[in-house]
């Protein structure tokens, strides 16, 4: 199962940061846990300047944009 976290304060981009991301997993028919991480020092201590970001397993994938649905398949393919 992975772990896939969203790290940003709640703006939009990062609602649909969640969004797309949750997209991605179910079409790929993966087993997964969203976790939403809004504190601040927690993001920074991901080394994340910019939000929103996507972690995978605790690993920071992207940060500061909101990819497409494709790319953010690509990046749980791996």
């Amino acid at each position: 199962m992975k772990t896939l976290q969203i790290l940003g304060t709640g703006c939009p981009k990062c609602k649909k940061l969640a969004e797309t991301t949750e997209e991605a997993a179910n079409s790929l028919g993966l087993e997964y846990r969203m976790e939403k991480v809004t504190d601040i020092q927690a993001i920074l201590g991901f080394g994340v300047m910019t939000t929103p970001a996507l972690a995978v397993d605790g690993v920071v994938k992207v940060s500061g944009k909101v990819p497409s649905a494709g790319e953010i398949r690509e990046i749980l393919s791996v």
